[in-house]
């Protein structure tokens, strides 16, 4: 696993022992990247469910202003830091040791606004809908903000999760790519 584009592009990163993670592939990190390439840049970006970071470390890579990683993993959250620190992105990055919901209640009391929020929680754990709900009640992402989820294609998700429309979707194996934004 590495950093496929921007200041960071080619560094490898770690990822925890154990089969309690299951990283990005650089195929699916590469697709995620080109569908959401304009909103990147100066952007605040959420990484829930962080596992190794790769997301939220490949956004800001490519210029993305700040990252909140969140796992609630102390292996994974060991590995963050260090794949933080190994790219030099420390001064721009926030690690919570916690899970999505209380994360995302944290971050609203803290006033903080989000512009894209990536979540890869564990396949078919039915933690999406739970989340997104959360996201939509605390307020946390900015009007023209996007949510990018990573799921199993058997995880099928609706058009509409409250005030948020499905915008694209695409496929890449067992894999789908979800986007949501306020905006249709």
């Amino acid at each position: 696993m590495r950093v496929i584009a921007g200041i960071s592009r080619g560094m490898k990163l770690k990822s925890p022992k154990g089969l309690n993670t299951r990283p990005t592939t650089d195929r699916v990190k590469e697709a995620i990247f080109s569908m959401i390439n304009p909103y990147i840049i100066d952007s605040v970006v959420l990484d829930l469910f962080s596992g190794t970071g790769s997301i939220g470390i490949e956004a800001l890579s490519r210029g993305a202003e700040k990252a909140y990683f969140v796992d609630n993993n102390k292996n994974s959250i060991h590995v963050i830091k260090e794949n933080i620190a190994y790219t030099k992105f420390s001064e721009k990055s926030t690690v919570l040791f916690c899970d999505a919901q209380k994360a995302i209640k944290e971050l609203c009391l803290g006033a903080n606004k989000i512009d894209i929020i990536f979540m890869d929680p564990p396949y078919l754990k039915n933690l999406i809908l739970p989340t997104i709900n959360k996201i939509e009640a605390q307020g946390i992402l900015n009007d023209d903000g996007i949510i990018v989820v990573e799921h199993d294609i058997k995880d099928s998700l609706p058009k509409e999760i409250g005030k948020f429309i499905k915008i694209k979707e695409k496929k890449y194996g067992n894999t789908l790519i979800t986007i949501y934004s306020e905006e249709a």
